[in-house]
């Protein structure tokens, strides 16, 4: 998704920079932000419940002293930090997503 991301930035970029900007490149965008933010959610979701997961993990450690939680709360930790890069790059793109697109309005107009 990152890859996906970083291409169509710039591309947008590109088009932009050569003035090949038209109406249908602006409707093309929109629905590429919502694609992004579908995707965003979707990650924000996981990412919640991940770090939740590690919270009780930890909890559930401290308070019984299993090892078996100890276990399970550094796996979920090792999942919730790249989960957190992977999110902070979605949503950096999808900001950046968005000046793209109010960019290329002000040049139609």
């Amino acid at each position: 998704m990152k890859l996906k991301l970083n291409n169509y930035i710039c591309e947008l970029e590109d088009k932009i920079k050569n003035n090949k900007i038209d109406k249908v490149l602006d409707e093309e965008v929109l629905r590429t932000i919502q694609f992004f933010q579908h995707e965003r959610f979707v990650h924000l979701l996981v990412t919640v419940f991940v770090g939740i997961s590690c919270i009780l993990f930890l909890l559930g450690t401290l308070q019984f002293g299993l090892f078996g939680l100890l276990i399970l709360f550094i796996i979920t930790l090792l999942l919730f930090i790249p989960y957190i890069f992977h999110y902070y790059y979605l949503e950096n793109g999808t900001q950046k997503l968005y000046d793209l697109y109010f960019e290329i309005e002000k040049k139609i107009k």
